[in-house]
């Protein structure tokens, strides 16, 4: 019954308006309200501070400041070895594994196309492979890149700001081709790779360190020349929980074995291995 009540109001929220009342309170910097929020969620979700850059609730301007927080240097130890390929979040795997075609596996029986994800049916990821992370509130929101590139394009597609948690992936067809996202193309030792952000309820303004992806209700590209990019480079955050998918082309990985459906993940650890 409360999933059925949390789907119908999925549906019936108005969902970039909510976005946007949220995102007035959380970037709002009124001592009070931020404090008092910042510390509600330590609570609610048993935030470790300690790991953080700024450890004080005083040290932070706004919510906001807080929810995307930059983490101490030691607390993400990066794996260095140019063939190993590096989680670029904090989260959990929503789906691991290789295209059938252009088909991806959303959540059991719900799958969604290469084209509709990308809004672009030309493209080098068909029978590539793929995984999904999902970023629950608790979680660091910051992105980073998997392996050493340089960005090429980006291309912004408007959309839905459906919930992306468990309940919504596995009931909600075409989710993640239906929400608002932002495609980031780089080129890459292994070949094309696509980071796409995908947004979420409560999400607005998907951040990357080269600009903010513009919400507009037409599709939006542009290509960018020499970006260059290490691996481990923050290229991008959220505002609150969402999902990040990696396409890497046919033959170029392996994932690890441990990388399976609800395993957690952490930034900077080792997620598969390049065949280059």
């Amino acid at each position: 019954m409360k999933q059925k009540f949390f789907l119908f109001c999925q549906y019936l929220a108005p969902q970039h308006w909510l976005s946007r009342l949220f995102a007035c309170a959380t970037f709002c910097q009124w001592l009070w309200l931020k404090n008092f929020m910042i510390k509600f969620f330590i609570k609610r979700y048993r935030v470790d501070l300690s790991i953080a850059e700024l450890e004080q609730v005083a040290d932070y301007v706004s919510f906001n400041d807080f929810f995307t927080r930059a983490l101490k240097a030691t607390a993400r130890p990066i794996v260095a070895a140019s063939n190993v390929v590096i989680s670029p979040v904090d989260g959990a795997v929503a789906q691991v594994g290789s295209l059938a075609g252009n088909i991806l596996l959303q959540a059991k029986g719900k799958y969604f196309t290469t084209g509709a994800l990308l809004a672009n049916s030309q493209h080098d990821f068909d029978d590539g492979d793929f995984v999904t992370f999902y970023l629950s509130p608790q979680n660091y929101h910051r992105v980073h890149l998997p392996v050493a590139g340089v960005l090429k394009q980006t291309t912004y597609i408007p959309g839905k700001l459906f919930s992306v948690n468990t309940v919504a992936m596995t009931n909600i067809d075409q989710l993640l081709v239906r929400n608002e996202r932002l495609v980031c193309y780089f080129e890459t030792t292994a070949g094309p790779l696509a980071v796409i952000f995908v947004g979420a309820m409560l999400v607005g303004n998907i951040a990357t360190v080269w600009r903010i992806a513009e919400q507009t209700d037409t599709i939006k590209q542009r290509y960018y020349h020499d970006l260059v990019f290490a691996k481990g480079a923050e290229i991008g955050r959220f505002n609150t929980g969402s999902s990040v998918i990696l396409l890497f082309t046919p033959g170029r990985i392996v994932w690890e074995s441990s990388l399976v459906v609800a395993s957690a993940v952490q930034m900077g650890q080792a997620i598969g291995s390049l065949l280059v």
